[in-house]
Formats: structure tokens, sequence, C-alpha cells
């Protein structure tokens, strides 16, 4: 038994530590949303947002201290990035009423969205870059940077993938961009903020119960960085069945937290003792083991002054948080996307998108 555990977390958890980092670009462009910046741009490393701009605001803005060095060491980085939001904002607010138009659309709400980015894993070099639009919360186009070709999951694009298809120089900037100029930001940024982005912070574990009927929560939060999993077991080998995984949410303090719950309806008392939630964090060596153990856990049915307030606290704090990106349109749709420019603004009945070669923001 021990050895099948082992065989598994070689594989999924090498001795060499390996670790990827990403650097992403979310563009959200609307349309009919009222009392809010009509285009928002975030930059998000290691899956912390770093940089912020809007069409109101106009002026990048950073919310991390290293950034804050960085833009003081090097000026003319903040001055790009300024460039870059006043430009694309008014790329990406052509391109929906472009969009708009071909889709006979007049009235609603709708959001143009972009992400571009890339992933480098530090031990091994591999690079992966991604290029993706989106349009009222699906797919419409994407880059595929093994074939140098885009993939079009809607008819409306395909006069664009067929277009840029054939333009090579377009392809090989995408190309360029992708895996030689992001990862280089990747790099400079995990310089500057080694400290924050390249640290590891341990999670509290607590065990949650609502009733005495209903599935046992183990709840983490406070870990980071967001590269973890957590699972129950029994009697040493990982449960599949009555098992509901939790998504790695946010918290206010750019931490990160998630949860598993286990339901016990057909798990007797004297079993208990079987079960047991294990977190393991990615790059640290011991998992965090917590019984399953009823004096332990926490529960709505108690006093007020026993009431676990502080992990309730922090769930509310990390889904509102989530639900104010999602109102900015960042993870709007199903899988990564980004955002969209069109080349021929003239002609509305063939959409076609254009790009802003010029900037690493896309």
């Amino acid at each position: 038994m021990k050895t099948v555990e082992l065989v598994i977390l070689l594989i999924f958890f090498p001795v060499t530590l390996s670790v990827k980092h990403s650097l992403k670009f979310f563009f959200t462009t609307s349309s009919g949303v009222k009392n809010f910046p009509d285009f928002v741009v975030v930059g998000v490393i290691n899956e912390a947002p770093t940089g912020y701009c809007d069409s109101i605001s106009k002026i990048p803005g950073v919310k991390q201290d290293w950034a804050k060095k960085l833009i003081e060491d090097d000026p003319q980085h903040l001055e790009w990035y300024t460039q870059q939001c006043l430009s694309t904002q008014y790329d990406h607010k052509a391109d929906i009423d472009i969009l708009k138009q071909q889709l006979n659309q007049t009235e609603g709400v709708h959001i143009f969205q972009k992400m571009s980015g890339c992933e480098w894993d530090d031990e091994t070099g591999e690079i992966n870059g991604f290029g993706q639009f989106g349009y009222d919360g699906e797919d419409f186009i994407a880059f595929d940077l093994k074939t140098l070709t885009w993939i079009a999951p809607k008819p409306q694009a395909v006069i664009t993938k067929l277009r840029w298809d054939g333009d090579r120089v377009h392809n090989e900037w995408w190309k360029n961009f992708l895996t030689q100029h992001c990862p280089e930001l990747v790099k400079r940024y995990l310089d500057y903020g080694k400290s924050s982005l390249l640290r590891t912070e341990l999670p509290s574990v607590s065990l949650l119960q609502k009733t005495p009927s209903s599935p046992v929560s183990c709840h983490a939060t406070g870990f980071y960085p967001h590269r973890a999993m957590m699972f129950w077991r029994k009697d040493g080998e990982e449960l599949h069945e009555d098992v509901e995984h939790g998504e790695i949410l946010p918290n206010h303090d750019g931490s990160f937290q998630m949860s598993v719950d286990l339901n016990l309806s057909s798990v007797t008392p004297e079993d208990w003792k079987k079960y047991e939630c294990v977190f393991h964090l990615s790059g640290v060596k011991d998992d965090i083991i917590t019984k399953l153990d009823k004096a332990v856990i926490r529960t709505n049915c108690v006093s007020p002054s026993e009431f676990p307030a502080g992990p309730v606290i922090g769930g509310v704090v990390g889904l509102l948080l989530l639900l104010a990106v999602c109102i900015t349109g960042v993870f709007i749709w199903r899988r990564r996307d980004n955002g969209f420019r069109p080349a021929n603004s003239s002609d509305p009945s063939s959409f076609e998108i254009s790009e802003v070669k010029d900037a690493a923001l896309n």
C-alpha cells in the first residue's frame, strides 16, 4: 500500500519540486453595462493581481510593493503600459461595435474579452503560451502555438481564421511574444517580487459541518501559492466516491482557500477513525493531515461564542472577491479566453480581428 502511495506522489509531486509560473493579461470590454468601466485590463502574475487599468482612470495602477519598486527603477515600464492601456481600449471598443453589427445586436449587455500570456516551468524551462478570444461568454478564436494557426469554434470566426492562418508575419509575432517576450517578463517580475511571489505559506485547516447530517467539509485557508490539492482518504487510500472537491478561491490578503466535502451518511461512527483529510502544497515536502474527529468539527449547531467566524469570514471574503473579478468579466467564459480586434472596420459583414503587434499586453 505504501509503495503504491509513494509512486502516486512521485508522479504528481516530483522530487524536483518543479513549479510553473504564469503571467496573464485579461482584457474586458463591455457594452450596455451602466456605472461600470467599459474597458478593464488586469495583469496577473502567479494568479496574484498585480496591475490594473480601466477606461475611467486611464493610468495603470500597481497592487504589489515589488511592482512599485520596478516602476521606480524603470519609469519607462509604466509609461509603456499607459500607452498600451490607452490604445488597446479604443481598439477593443471598435471591436465590440463591429461584432454587434456583425451579429445584428443593437441592444442589451455584451462582453468582449481577450486573455493572453504564458507559463514558464522554472525547473524544465518548458514554456506554454496562449492567446484566446471570447464574446458574450463563448469562445471565439484561439491561437494554436504548436501549428501557428488559429482555431475557430464558432462559424462567425471562420473568416478571421482563414485570413490569419495565411498571415505568417502575424503568427510569427504571436509566437515571439508567447515564447520569448512574455517569459522574459515573467522572469523579471519574479526577480523583483521573489519575496512575495515565491513565498510559501501553509494554511490553517478546519473541519466544518452545518448540521450533524451534513457532509463534513475539510477547509484550508491562508495558503500560498495556489498550486495545492486536498483530498480525503480512508485507510491510506484516496477516496473518490462520496467526495466533492471545491475550487481554489482567493482571499482578500492574496492567499487562497479551498475545501473538500465528505459525505458520511453511509459511514458508521466506528469507522470515523479510518478517515483523514490531506492537504498538499506544491514545493512543500510534508502534507498537513487532519484526522476525522467529531470532537474537532466546527458546526453551526453551537453557541455564538463557538461559531467558526474565522473560516466563514474568510470564505465570504474570498467569494466576494471572486464575484468582483467575475463582474469585470475577467473569468466570464468557460475556459481561458482573450479579447478581439477588427482589422477592417469598414466592412462589418466580414469581421476580422486585428492585433496590436507591439504590445506585450496582447
